[in-house]
């Protein structure tokens, strides 16, 4: 998902679409886990447990601690081996045979990454899938997806209201995907337990194609280190972490000569001038607006906005993106020059398919961005719905301004997540603590990193040309052009003003591919927001799309 920005709210919107971070999880085990720490250098070995002085490069070097646990899953009991540590990763240039490039091995910019890797026992690697997966941010810990949606055990949370005050309960998890696959969860560089050390190493991390190479050079060290280059590979990733993906599956496949079996995207943006967010900066580019109103609709229906109220919410969604692709794209061309009879006709059709008062759209000249429909959809009642999951709402901060000063979402859910991660991690995971020294550390959810962020991206095939936002689209194509077995799924919540949903579907039918290989991509929306997975049903089905997608495209023998 997407972390928050710490600068000036004014500037908040025009930075990211992606999501917040939240909290994680709390406290019982699944059984009781024997732990173990060592370096990491092959095969899964005992030893003791080290610490390490946060941002020294001299102390960067792998750490891991060993588990073990089960977990039923579909009636289905799994025992595992959890290991939780880093590994080492550099920037661009980096060579391992001559690793010191300066007189002072400290200036070398340097990044250890933090992971859980989850392995069903007594399965040979080659015959068993394995799963990277990672939230997005950029510069946001995987948290979310590990205690939300895919880990042996899950934060239980409420539906779609404030979750309340701890104690929270952490309970095993049925939507886990160790039934069909390994699991390792990527926390991104300066996150989790992970730490950046030498100098300019926000520079060297904080940006989107460094980052791409951090996780590009992780996920090789780690097939190489646990043996698993022969087992088939998936990546996982959510919001910001689909952008990641499409350009990761991409470098894995030119640098490291590696190919996916399939990449699974949760909550889309590979080309952000497609966003919602603040899309005023931007003028002349109207596709925000559109690709935006299917799920301003699908908002105000959950809402109980619209009159009359629709029944079928994914058929009256299948009319609103009809009218987006015709009658509004047209008269959103048109601009000024639009007929005034036809620019009224337009505003009460969008006040009839957004619940938004006909007024307010005209002076918004029939462009209501994000921020401003979660302001104005349930305005009357000073209340801001949330931008991630548009279920939610809370009262607004200032309900004189344009746009809402947090979501609703992030503090409905933020203190559980994190919470009960930061137990986990330690009495579970047995890592981030030592009883015996009183050694502490830190774990961090988010890096902080958004004003840092250098969104700026050399596309494959022009590394002279860098876009200041990034496009990702010929990426994942490239990926897809060379490896033509290559599977995508695209997941979705009807409730997401983060990362819409028509702007996915848009975005996976103007990937730059030959037309035979669009049968290579699947669809699937749910009834939820951009974090799909806090909605149990959703999760439920969000689980059965991914078991059956990694099935269908391990390639193992029946």
């Amino acid at each position: 998902m997407i972390c928050p920005y710490t600068g000036p709210k004014s500037a908040f919107r025009r930075l990211l679409p992606l999501s917040l971070p939240l909290a994680i999880i709390a406290s019982t085990a699944l059984s009781a886990p024997s732990a173990c720490a060592s370096d990491v250098s092959g095969p899964v070995k005992p030893t003791s447990a080290e610490t390490h002085k946060e941002d020294s490069p001299f102390s960067f070097k792998p750490q891991q601690v060993v588990s073990d646990g089960a977990v039923s899953i579909r009636g289905q009991r799994i025992a595992y081996q959890a290991i939780a540590g880093t590994l080492i990763v550099h920037p661009k240039g980096w060579d391992d045979a001559a690793p010191e490039k300066t007189t002072k091995p400290e200036d070398e910019p340097v990044a250890s990454m933090f992971y859980v890797a989850y392995f069903k026992k007594g399965v040979p690697a080659a015959s068993r899938p394995i799963t990277f997966v990672y939230n997005g941010g950029p510069g946001s810990a995987t948290v979310w997806l590990h205690m939300g949606a895919f880990g042996p055990r899950r934060i239980r949370t409420a539906d779609d209201t404030h979750t309340p005050a701890a104690p929270y309960t952490l309970i095993d998890n049925d939507d886990s995907l160790l039934d069909v696959t390994d699991l390792v969860f990527i926390d991104a560089p300066g996150t989790g337990f992970g730490r950046l050390g030498g100098k300019d190493k926000d520079k060297a991390f904080y940006g989107t194609d460094p980052d791409a190479r951090a996780f590009t050079d992780f996920i090789a060290q780690f097939l190489g280190r646990y043996k698993r280059y022969n087992s088939p590979k998936f990546l996982f990733g959510e919001s910001y972490g689909t952008t990641r993906s499409a350009i990761v599956a991409n470098m894995l496949a030119e640098d490291k000569s590696i190919d996916l079996n399939g990449v699974m995207l949760l909550s889309q943006i590979l080309n952000y001038d497609n966003t919602i967010d603040r899309p005023q900066a931007n003028p002349g580019m109207d596709m925000p607006y559109i690709l935006a109103l299917p799920s301003f609709a699908a908002t105000a229906w959950y809402h109980k906005k619209l009159s009359p109220m629709p029944t079928d919410l994914p058929a009256f969604l299948h009319e609103v993106e009809h009218f987006t692709l015709t009658d509004y794209t047209a008269a959103l061309q048109q601009g000024t020059a639009l007929p005034e009879a036809k620019f009224n006709e337009i505003a009460e059709k969008l006040h009839g398919y957004t619940g938004l008062p006909v007024d307010y759209i005209k002076h918004a000249s029939l462009r209501v961005d994000g921020g401003e429909f979660e302001k104005t959809l349930l305005g009357d009642q000073d209340i801001d719905t949330g931008r991630l999951d548009s279920r939610f709402s809370g009262f607004s901060i200032d309900p004189l301004s344009q746009h809402p000063y947090y979501d609703p979402m992030g503090s409905a859910l933020g203190s559980a997540y994190l919470s009960a991660f930061n137990d986990y991690s330690r009495e579970v995971l047995h890592y981030g603590g030592d009883s015996a020294t009183g050694a502490y550390q830190e774990y961090k959810p988010s890096a902080h990193s958004i004003g840092k962020w250098d969104f700026s991206h050399a596309q494959p095939g022009m590394p002279s040309s860098k876009r200041g936002l990034p496009n990702v689209l010929p990426d994942l194509a490239d990926a897809m052009k060379q490896n033509p077995s290559l599977k995508v799924q695209l997941n979705q919540g009807y409730f997401d003003l983060g990362t819409p949903y028509f702007e996915g579907i848009y975005e996976m039918n103007h990937l730059p591919i030959p037309r035979k290989l669009a049968g290579n991509i699947e669809f699937h929306q749910y009834m939820s927001g951009h974090m799909v997975y806090t909605h149990a049903p959703a999760l439920k089905e969000l689980h059965d799309n991914a078991a059956a997608f990694i099935r269908a495209n391990d390639n193992l023998p029946n």
